[in-house]
C-alpha cells in the first residue's frame, strides 16, 4: 500500500493555533499524529512525507522516526533542513527529494512540497501532489488554479483527518476541502 501525508509539524505548538487544529496541547498532536500514521501504515508500506515533517525539532526527532512505520520517503519541505542536519538521514529515509515523479497503478504523479503551476505529463492526466499550504484557501496568487484542477491534491495533514491517506482517500478528501473552500468563501476550512 502507498500513502501520502505532509505538513504534520511535529513540535509545533503554534500550528495549532494557525490551522485551527483539534488539539489541546501539542503533547496531543504529537501523540495523534503519531498514532494514526501507525493505525494505518504498516512496515511494508510505502509512505511519501511531502515536507514540513518536523518545526524546528531538535530533541527527539530520531525517537520519533522509530517509532513511525513504514518506507518513508521523504521530499524536503521548507522546515526540513534544520532537523534533517542532526540525523543521519539514509538511516531512516528510503530516499529523500525535493521533487520526485512517481509512476503508480497507471498514474504518473509529480510529489513536491509546494504546488507548482506546471509538472510532467500535466495535460495528460498525471497529478501533482503537494503540501505546504495546510488548509488554506485565501491566497489569491495560487487558489484559484488549486481549487479548479482536479489534478492538484493537498497532501497536508489538516486536509486529511490528520492521517496518512491512499491516493484514493486524497482525491476524495481533496474535492470536499475545494467544495466546501467553494461554498464557504473561508480562508481556513477545517
Amino acid at each position: 500500500m502507498t500513502y501520502f501525508t505532509s505538513d504534520l509539524h511535529i513540535g509545533h505548538e503554534n500550528i495549532i493555533r494557525f490551522c485551527a487544529r483539534p488539539f489541546s496541547s501539542l503533547e496531543e498532536m504529537d501523540s495523534t499524529l503519531i498514532a494514526n500514521w501507525n493505525s494505518r501504515v504498516k512496515e511494508r508500506d510505502d509512505i511519501y512525507i511531502l515536507g514540513d515533517m518536523f518545526y524546528r525539532k531538535n530533541e527527539g526527532v530520531e525517537e520519533v522516526l522509530r517509532k513511525l512505520k513504514g518506507k518513508k520517503h521523504l521530499i524536503i519541505g521548507n522546515h526540513d533542513y534544520s532537523w534533517m542536519k542532526k540525523i543521519e538521514i539514509g538511516k531512516y529515509f528510503v530516499e529523500v527529494e525535493s521533487l520526485l515523479v512517481l509512476k503508480e497503478e497507471g498514474r504518473v504523479m509529480t510529489l513536491c512540497h509546494y504546488p507548482i503551476m506546471s509538472w510532467p505529463h500535466m495535460y495528460h492526466g498525471s497529478y501533482c501532489i503537494f503540501g505546504h499550504i495546510h488548509n488554506s484557501a485565501n491566497n489569491d496568487d495560487y487558489w484559484p488554479l488549486i481549487e479548479k484542477n482536479p489534478y492538484m491534491l493537498n497532501a497536508g495533514v489538516d486536509v486529511n483527518g490528520f492521517y496518512p491517506v491512499t491516493f484514493a482517500e486524497l482525491k476524495r478528501n481533496n474535492e470536499e476541502y475545494k467544495r466546501k473552500a467553494g461554498e464557504s468563501g473561508d480562508s481556513t476550512i477545517v
